[in-house]
């Protein structure tokens, strides 16, 4: 059980580098925009701000990935992460795009019960 739980936990830690890469790098490129629902003018006024969004989502990642190879040793490590990682989905879904719930928060939640279950 608890290969599967830092299986998720590492998969929930590489769609936050995805994030990172969209909100650092890609946010005023067709795919960012894409993704985010962006015009130009608006990606060139956030551009900014996105990145400062994406350096935060790598923290996340980061966690993610110390607690994943830390084995049971990263117990506390993955619940810190993954509850901040669920937190940040719904506060997401509320202000910004209820479809954040699904991308992180029920992903979040999984993880939260298998690394429990160890």
């Amino acid at each position: 059980m608890q290969t599967i739980a830092n299986i998720v936990v590492a998969l929930i830690a590489v769609l936050h580098v995805y994030i990172l890469v969209l909100e650092m790098f890609l946010w005023d490129k067709p795919a960012g925009m894409r993704a985010f629902r962006q015009t130009k003018e608006s990606a060139a006024a956030t551009k900014v701000l996105a990145a400062n969004q994406g350096l935060y989502n790598g923290f996340l990642a980061a966690g993610l990935f110390w607690g994943a190879l830390s084995g049971a040793a990263g117990y506390e490590i993955k619940i810190f992460f993954l509850s901040c990682v669920f937190i940040a989905g719904v506060y997401g879904a509320l202000t910004a795009s209820r479809k954040i719930i699904f991308i992180q928060s029920v992903p979040a939640l999984l993880g939260l019960v298998l690394v429990h279950l160890i």
